[in-house]
């Protein structure tokens, strides 16, 4: 069997609120996706991080909060296991919260690949949980403003960035209503049930 050496070190970091009906075992349940990717029979075993000074995978139940400071070594199929991850922690979480991953390439060297014109393939994504649409979108739009007023701090009064806030107000509000016709339009006719529904939004972004 040939020997495999992962292209990256990912790194999970994140802290989401719970529902305080929520068990060990339920975050267990959910998690699976990353412990099993990392090779472990459950997440006592898997919530160890590579790195000894990094906390790992901790549910800190009388909070009724999740925190993840967690490396694992993998490759791009890692995407899909964040992705299942995801889908089931909308269903514990009390509030909309962002989840930040980075790709840090292995195989990079800066010396050797510089020198052969060969760039790092370091990437970084940010993914949201929450228990509806409404509050994923909302801390995708708490994060964005706070984003464009440290930007624009540089060269304005925060007193005088109020309308752009408004304008961002305004692109969530319009996203947010055509969510809302999409997912009524969906409806089952009357009588056959409620529809149930997940949430999960991309957005890059640069916290550190």
């Amino acid at each position: 069997m040939a020997h495999y050496d992962p292209p990256f070190e990912i790194h999970v970091h994140g802290e989401v609120s719970l529902h305080p009906e929520v068990t060990t075992d339920d975050v267990a349940e959910a998690l699976r996706p990353l412990w099993q990717y990392a090779g472990a029979r459950s997440l006592a075993e898997g919530a160890a991080s590579a790195y000894d000074e990094e906390p790992g995978i901790q549910y800190d139940q009388r909070q009724n909060l999740l925190r993840m400071c967690w490396t694992v070594r993998g490759d791009e199929a890692f995407r899909r296991s964040i992705d299942d991850m995801c889908m089931n922690l909308n269903e514990l979480a009390s509030t909309g919260a962002p989840i930040e991953v980075t790709f840090y390439d292995t195989e990079y060297d800066d010396e050797d690949s510089e020198s052969r014109g060969e760039e790092a393939r370091d990437d970084f994504m940010i993914v949201f949980v929450g228990p509806t649409p409404a509050a994923i979108m909302q801390i995708q739009r708490d994060l964005l403003v706070q984003d464009v007023i440290a930007v624009m701090e540089r060269h304005f009064d925060s007193s005088e960035l109020r309308g752009v806030v408004e304008e961002v107000d305004k692109l969530f509000t319009q996203r947010f209503d055509a969510l809302v016709e999409s997912l009524e339009l969906g409806k089952p006719p009357s009588g056959s049930g409620p529809a149930g529904h997940r949430g999960n939004g991309r957005n890059k972004r640069h916290l550190h």
